[in-house]
């Protein structure tokens, strides 16, 4: 009862007040989970992350009939053993937020391995449903489920759904809302005689605990001391009065157990719970044929193979490459002539021949510095489309299973191309990625080699210069070619850091590979667009931030006047930049880097792009449009930049750009994951060192015997 007469929910709010239904979608990786969040929340979405880490959470809203729901999507998880980040997550967030309902997305082809999660969900006192997922898969696979049955045996709701051809949402939608409007939670399941002997004596001290049973469910918090969970444990320790009392009753029980099967509670406990899922399945399940391969066993005898796998992957990766030129050039033509008819616009806002600091900062500081780099956002957009694709059809996942073997060779396996894979759009979500790896030394491996990974910053840069020096017909060999260098270069990091710094034995790596699936247009877009928009962002935050800065470092101080008197416009620019800060301290690191193939107006663009890589176009183009009216375009900045250098130069520049000193974010992000900053400064000095080294040998050896000019 409220304070004032009224009933409550079970969340506090007034009975029969309109209020928001707050729904936790949950599921196994790979059960189809993110596109059945796509179709109840549609465009209706947006990503944060989860209070106190920068795990991405994604949230949606469905408004429909008077009603609101507020889902959110839990991590892919196999269970709730809080081993992993995304456990404890799952987890916290049922237990601490109290969702109306629990959604839990089961692969229908594979359902016994996906129950897991339903029975552990069953324990937490929360309404359940079950999305069965997938389902046309496992009629096409030759089962029949009775969900009716099923349905029944469990004590839940189960909606068969389609993911990927948008069938059973409204199904779906009307069991949240069912489940919601009942507030019953599922019976738990029985683990046996023995077991629940033991928690019978267990469950009435935690419920004479009000400091747990406040924020647990009793039973829940009995089995999971059994288990042996260490999370609960320390919660118990710290908020039970009689802690000490309570653990003890647990030690014993946890003894006779023992004694009596001969394995701990742990291993029991998930036993039963498949003899329950067998049983359940057993019931509701016929299986109409005999198993057979079916077409996603004989796809992956090829795309798995030792040999040819490897070959698949590179021919398709060379063929995203192919597509960021292809498709791409038209559409970055037209964001050139948006940001040059913006420039061309703003610039005539001033007479004539007239001098302006604000028009200056505004045309060549902000247009022209956010401007060079949005330019390449079409070919973000397509490369971040064509991964996306991949990732949603099931192939990635075979992907990081082709290259498991290979890995093993340098010391990890292959969950470790999960986070390069994500690298490849920026590295410090996949350096936060790597809290998915079991061990420190994998992680650390991992964390230190990741930015040889070319992430979406450097694709301008490339973008600039292989268009600018080589035909057509060698631009895709040669993108190409600088991605699978700096995997090559990551790896023979990753080996020598494994058999130096973090020596020790291998971990063994099971990855499920999920069955092929055709990416639904929606799912895929969204993908897509929530990558490609950390891009814009970026550009109107941290760029252009940095642009401003950079125009005004190289733009003052300005010469005497007296220094200026008979040079020619062009010569007057050349001299205010020379005398500018930003103009100095290139002149300082031209004397190393001239070694290296640089010019004095590419040391310059370094600086920059130590805060962010895209930032080197953004100061190659602002240095060459100070003091030109009309602004370069894309197409002008690429001639000057064939006339001023050689193909030799352009090289080394990209190299060097490709294994440099990380942003500052990843420096920063490497900091906080490794808590040292003495790592975070060894990836610094070590890759900017490295590059030097590579570009240094590259330009010299090119320029004895004569290569590329």
């Amino acid at each position: 009862m409220g304070g004032d007469g009224t009933s409550q929910d079970r969340n506090g709010r007034a009975a029969g007040s309109p209020r928001t239904v707050t729904v936790a979608l949950a599921g196994n990786p790979n059960a189809g989970k993110t596109t059945l969040f796509n179709n109840l929340t549609g465009a209706h979405q947006h990503v944060a992350n989860y209070p106190g880490v920068t795990v991405e959470k994604k949230e949606g809203w469905i408004r429909r009939e008077g009603r609101e729901l507020h889902v959110v999507d839990l991590p892919g998880t196999y269970s709730l053993t809080a081993y992993t980040l995304e456990e404890r997550l799952a987890r916290s967030f049922i237990i601490d937020e109290r969702p109306d309902v629990v959604v839990d997305v089961v692969d229908a082809s594979n359902l016994e391995r996906n129950l897991y999660l339903a029975t552990q969900l069953m324990e937490l006192g929360v309404p359940l449903v079950l999305a069965l997922n997938m389902s046309d898969q496992a009629k096409a696979q030759g089962y029949l489920i009775d969900t009716a049955l099923l349905a029944q045996l469990l004590g839940v709701r189960i909606v068969p759904t389609v993911g990927h051809r948008n069938r059973g949402t409204t199904e779906l939608y009307e069991a949240m809302i069912e489940a919601a409007d009942g507030g019953e939670a599922p019976k738990p399941v029985h683990y046996g005689r023995e077991i629940e002997r033991e928690l019978s004596d267990i469950v009435p001290r935690v419920e004479s605990e009000p400091a747990l049973t406040e924020r647990y469910h009793a039973r829940w918090v009995a089995v999971k001391l059994l288990e042996g969970d260490e999370e609960v444990t320390r919660e118990v320790t710290r908020r039970a009065a009689d802690a000490a009392g309570l653990l003890a009753a647990v030690s014993e029980a946890a003894r006779r157990i023992e004694r009596d099967f001969g394995d701990t509670p742990e291993a029991i406990i998930a036993d039963r719970r498949y003899g329950f899922i067998s049983g359940a399945c057993l019931e509701a399940v016929r299986q109409t044929a005999e198993s057979r391969h079916t077409t996603s066993d004989r796809i992956d005898s090829v795309v798995t193979h030792g040999t040819l796998g490897i070959l698949i992957f590179l021919g398709l990766m060379y063929l995203v490459f192919r597509l960021t030129f292809w498709a791409g050039a038209p559409l970055m033509s037209l964001v050139e002539m948006g940001v040059n008819g913006i420039g061309r616009l703003v610039g005539s806002l001033w007479p004539a021949g007239s001098e302006s600091v604000l028009r200056s900062l505004v045309v060549d500081g902000i247009i022209s510095g956010v401007g060079k780099v949005l330019v390449f956002l079409p070919n973000i957009l397509l490369l971040f489309l064509a991964i996306s694709i991949l990732e949603d059809s099931g192939y990635m996942a075979r992907a990081a299973f082709i290259l498991d073997r290979f890995m093993h060779k340098i010391g990890l396996h292959g969950k470790s191309f999960i986070p390069m894979l994500i690298g490849f759009g920026c590295t410090v979500p996949a350096i936060l990625a790597t809290r998915t790896l079991d061990t420190r030394r994998d992680r650390m491996t991992t964390m230190l080699v990741l930015p040889l990974v070319s992430c979406s910053a450097r694709l301008p840069i490339y973008m600039l210069f292989i268009p600018a020096f080589f035909p057509e017909a060698m631009q895709t060999p040669i993108l190409w070619s600088f991605y699978v260098l700096g995997i090559v270069l990551a790896v023979a990091g990753a080996r020598l850091l494994r058999s130096t710094v973090f020596r020790g034995e291998m971990t063994p790596f099971v990855m499920e590979l999920p069955p092929y699936r055709m990416p639904t247009l929606k799912g895929t877009l969204i993908h897509m667009w929530g990558r490609g928009w950390h891009f814009i962002r970026k550009a109107g935050t941290i760029i252009l931030g940095i642009s401003i800065v950079m125009w005004a470092l190289m733009s003052y101080p300005k010469p005497p006047e007296a220094d200026l008197q008979g040079l020619t416009p062009p010569e007057v620019v050349e001299a205010e930049l020379s005398y500018s800060v930003a103009g100095r301290a290139g002149r300082g690191l031209h004397a190393v880097m001239r070694h290296a193939g640089f010019d004095r107006k590419a040391s310059t663009a370094l600086i920059g792009a130590f805060a962010a890589k895209e930032m080197f176009v953004s100061q190659m183009g602002i240095m060459h449009s100070l003091g030109d009216p009309s602004g370069e375009d894309m197409d002008s900045l690429r001639a000057v930049l064939k006339r001023e250098y050689t193909p030799l130069e352009a090289v080394c520049i990209m190299l060097f750009c490709l294994v440099s000193a990380p942003c500052m974010a990843t420096i920063a992000v490497t900091w906080r994951e490794s808590g040292s900053w003495g790592w975070a400064a060894a990836q610094l000095v070590g890759l900017t060192l490295l590059a030097y080294v590579l570009s240094l040998a590259v330009f010299q050896a090119g320029t004895l015997l004569h290569l590329g000019t």
